[in-house]
């Protein structure tokens, strides 16, 4: 019984690491460079940065997915 509560815990600390990375990746890449885009002016928004936001925000759902599929171990 004990094993599993081990078990359990560690997985959703793994789950909650993967979920912590997406955010801040969502945020950091995906959602500044379009809130300063938009703050000083959409002639700033280049494709690059565009481009960036894209990655970033695409490489935070995948995390995040990532740490839905962590908690599917969790054992009852």
């Amino acid at each position: 019984m004990e094993m599993s509560l081990i078990h359990n815990e560690r997985t959703k600390l793994t789950a909650t690491y993967f979920n912590g990375a997406a955010i801040s990746i969502f945020a950091i890449g995906g959602f500044a460079p379009v809130a300063a885009g938009f703050g000083s002016g959409l002639q700033t928004v280049t494709i690059s940065s565009s481009l960036t936001s894209v990655v970033c925000i695409s490489t935070s759902i995948i995390l995040h997915l990532l740490a839905r599929r962590v908690l599917k171990g969790l054992i009852a």
